[in-house]
């Protein structure tokens, strides 16, 4: 934050600032200091309420009806990472982990973990809809707080304020749990989850043992691939899977994907899902199964490394640490549909690592009333 302040702190980012949001003129931009007094003071639940209404107004737009899975529902994907790991206790909301015990190295670390959900709305378009925040009540609590407990309250956030819309839930093994299976079936959610093995032994043994009678349903998709330089390629898509799997009361399908690139094994994936999977269906359902990872690379991943670098604590306050992950998570929405689809870049035909340099650069330009006029048009939004 210090970087930020010297680099925006000019008479002329001011002028920008005041110039597009239409407020009266300042000299200085806040001082990092003086943003993280506000971030301790604010109520994150005010953010995620922000958050909503962005959401809300996209998705009244129908410019990403195409995302819907099935041609019903929205995706959205669901997982946890780790955000901030402290040789030292910080507050008393910070999970922690010891190694090494009863030894000379033992050693305790205390971290901060957050559980995300994004929505797909498109194959490079994937935003933020809803987050919770992985946390002890206090210090003194006999049992930590966990993905699993955050994911029924994440759940019991989206379905209030989205009581209506027609979800998808995709996540990994972790989640394929009778727990997960009641919480989606009460909501009217369906979902589509990594299953392993070791997730439900008996489930899976009754796939294996139907898989074995030959009486699974199963089609095969064939490719032809060509790449610039390379000679071209012959893949195979083998699906398999077995409906009317009973568990706790719960009417399952599995299914199983099995590739092959050139005659040779490339990989195979497992997934466990509450929704009829047909003959014509199970092609997208392998391919949206498959979109779990989105949110480790388009997530995650550009965020921690490429981007924003969230692993950064820019507050030692919790409150503002909260704060300042959720306002990463609506700046990465708006810098999305810049980067995405905004008729206006698609004319000027740059690239996105074009476009987000200007951008920032814009910021130190002396700008006018007449350069910022179309923000003031109504414009819509198109993503293909």
């Amino acid at each position: 934050m210090q970087d930020m302040t010297d680099k925006f702190n000019t008479e002329e980012c001011a002028h920008n600032l005041c110039l597009i949001l239409g407020k009266e003129e300042k000299e200085y931009l806040p001082h990092y200091v003086t943003i993280n007094e506000c971030l301790e003071k604010l109520d994150p639940e005010e953010l995620q309420k922000f958050r909503k209404h962005i959401i809300k107004k996209l998705l009244r737009k129908r410019s990403f009806e195409h995302a819907r899975f099935l041609g019903e529902y929205w995706m959205v994907i669901v997982d946890a990472t780790q955000l901030f790991c402290f040789n030292e206790k910080i507050d008393e909301h910070c999970l922690r982990k010891t190694i090494n015990k009863g030894t000379k190295d033992e050693k305790t670390y205390y971290y901060h973990n957050v559980l995300e959900a994004k929505i797909v709305l498109g194959d490079n378009l994937i935003i933020s809809i809803a987050t919770e925040f992985i946390e002890n009540e206090n210090e003194d609590v006999e049992k930590q707080d966990c993905e699993r407990k955050a994911f029924k309250r994440l759940a019991k956030r989206l379905k209030k304020d989205y009581p209506r819309l027609p979800i998808c839930i995709l996540g990994d093994s972790l989640y394929a749990c009778e727990p997960v299976f009641q919480i989606c079936k009460d909501n009217r959610w369906g979902y589509l989850l990594r299953f392993k093995d070791g997730s439900i032994p008996s489930l899976a043994k009754e796939y294996q043992t139907i898989v074995g009678m030959g009486e699974n349903e199963e089609k095969i998709i064939k490719e032809e691939k060509t790449h610039k330089r390379k000679a071209r390629e012959s893949v195979k898509h083998e699906m398999k899977w077995v409906s009317e799997l009973y568990y706790e009361g719960h009417n399952l399908t599995v299914m199983e994907l099995k590739i092959e690139k050139d005659g040779e094994p490339e990989g195979s994936f497992q997934w466990i899902t509450g929704l009829p999977i047909r003959g014509k269906t199970a092609w997208e359902f392998a391919q949206t199964g498959r979109k779990r990872w989105k949110i480790e690379n388009e997530g995650f991943n550009i965020q921690k490394n490429h981007r924003y670098d969230i692993e950064h604590a820019n507050s030692l306050n919790y409150n503002a640490m909260k704060n300042h992950y959720l306002l990463t998570q609506i700046a990465d929405v708006l810098l999305q549909l810049y980067e995405n689809g905004i008729k206006g870049l698609r004319e000027i035909k740059r690239t996105i690592k074009n476009i987000s340099s200007d951008l920032l650069a814009s910021f130190g330009r002396q700008l006018t009333r007449e350069d910022i006029s179309y923000t003031e048009k109504r414009t819509s939004l198109s993503i293909s």
